[in-house]
């Protein structure tokens, strides 16, 4: 097969798995300029769509090439000017203008989208580049205990929160981390679906033992999206066993989800109990100073300068999670890099608008309402002068999701719940964060205050 029946087998597959402006957009004017040594260098017509491409379909690219060619093992991107030639012969008078090559690591099999095959970490994952806020501090700081003493401090650790927060870039940094602080200890990270998969295989194929005997040879399992365990009623089995195991012998065990334990639909009592035996901790969507520090992260790493009232605008503006932030913020760096110059504010503004969530529109007072009513008390008494604890508890869980899901202001929040001072309200939010680090029961209160709100 030569380099253009790839690349049209490559893009033929690649339409089927976006949307067609996406692929419209970015795949026009591409071809296969060459290949060398298991290096696919793909022709581009500028910086934008170069940087576009590896930043968000690399991944997609690189796994498609390796399903038609089984020795591609890494993809370069190269601007090349298009001219009234045929792209045979541009081929072969190499008529390149840039070439940037991307860090491919030559002792990589396959390229392996640069996972280690015997941990399944992605080295990529580290503390070096993780922003540390308030909305996972408590989740750093336990991953950084975990660390110093696998197996003893914190087991198990499971780590919840909405999709693209950051929680699987967590536990592989720990995995990370673990093996280089402790190069003794087996390391190993896996999703459910792939530990379901290995454990339907090991039936299939009439070999249980090999399975349990895989995963209990590790020091520290980790393993994501644990939510899908649901309604698996055997692999909930042997995950109850290998947790058994494990923990008895002092092996450090970290799962992530997307919500609490408790939530988990479907899930065996005795797992849920499991899970919650040790640390578990929510991971939520990041606050205005973190989004700042992501934001100057961002473009300190890329040298792309930014001015500061575009970097408040940015925080600002892009609530949600930090994948979506990632995204919007690779568009401004692309469209700058494209110009070769600093945005304003009114270009980012611009490029920007459409990636912009709708802001919650919320009735201060449905929400006391919801908050009494879970708490069996009536809405009146969350507004009046009273310290009675039930009432004070209702009315600082109040404040405190008001503040920390709607964003609304101390004094606003102070004046419609019985005109108190904005002090009052500041030191409540703080008082139920402070103690949702060891209320478990606090935390599954306003988990199911917070359903009912969606």
């Amino acid at each position: 097969m030569n380099t253009k029946e790839l690349w049209n087998k490559c893009l033929s597959e690649v339409e089927l798995n976006i949307s067609r402006a996406n692929f419209t957009t970015w795949f026009k004017n591409t071809s296969i300029i060459k290949e060398d040594g298991g290096v696919i260098y793909v022709g581009v017509p500028n910086e934008f769509v170069k940087d576009w491409l590896y930043n968000k379909f690399n991944k997609l690219i690189l796994k498609t090439l390796i399903g038609y060619e089984e020795n591609v093992r890494g993809v370069e991107y190269i601007i090349h000017r298009q001219e009234s030639k045929s792209l045979e012969e541009r081929r072969d008078s190499g008529k390149i203008l840039e070439r940037t090559p991307m860090n491919i690591n030559k002792e990589l099999p396959l390229g392996d989208l640069y996972i280690n095959k015997e941990d399944n970490l992605n080295p990529k994952y580290n503390f070096n580049s993780f922003i540390v806020g308030p909305f996972n501090e408590l989740a750093y700081a336990v991953s950084q205990a975990i660390i110093n003493n696998p197996g003893q401090n914190y087991n198990p650790f499971f780590i919840y929160g909405g999709t693209g927060l950051g929680k699987t870039h967590m536990i592989q940094a720990i995995g990370n981390t673990i093996k280089i602080k402790h190069p003794l200890k087996k390391v190993y990270y896996v999703s459910l679906e792939r530990f379901t998969i290995d454990y339907i295989n090991s039936i299939q194929n009439k070999n249980p033992n090999s399975f349990k005997e895989k995963y209990r040879k590790y020091d520290v399992i980790i393993m994501d999206d644990i939510q899908f365990i649901s309604g698996k009623d055997k692999t909930q089995e042997e995950l109850f066993h290998l947790f058994n195991t494990l923990y008895e012998n002092n092996k450090q065990i970290i799962f992530s989800s997307d919500k609490h334990p408790n939530f988990i639909q479907g899930l065996e009592e005795r797992l849920q109990s499991r899970f919650a035996s040790g640390m578990t901790v929510q991971i939520v969507e990041p606050d205005y100073e973190s989004r700042v520090a992501i934001i100057k992260a961002k473009f300190e790493s890329t040298n792309c300068i930014i001015e500061p009232d575009i970097i408040s605008y940015l925080a600002e503006a892009l609530e949600g999670n930090i994948r979506e932030l990632e995204g919007s913020l690779n568009t401004v760096v692309c469209q700058s890099q494209l110009k070769n110059k600093s945005l304003t504010l009114s270009e980012v503004k611009t490029l920007i608008k459409n990636n912009i969530r709708p802001k919650k529109t919320v009735a201060i007072k449905d929400i006391v309402k919801v908050v009494a009513d879970h708490y069996g008390i009536s809405e009146e008494v969350v507004y009046e002068k009273t310290r009675r604890k039930e009432i004070v508890r209702a009315r600082q869980v109040a404040m405190y999701i008001l503040r920390e899901d709607f964003n609304i202001s101390y004094p606003l929040i102070g004046q419609k719940l019985g005109d108190r001072d904005h002090t009052t309200v500041i030191h409540s939010h703080l008082k139920i964060k402070d103690d949702l680090k060891t209320d478990p029961s606090l935390l599954q209160e306003i988990e199911k205050i917070r359903i009912i709100l969606k």
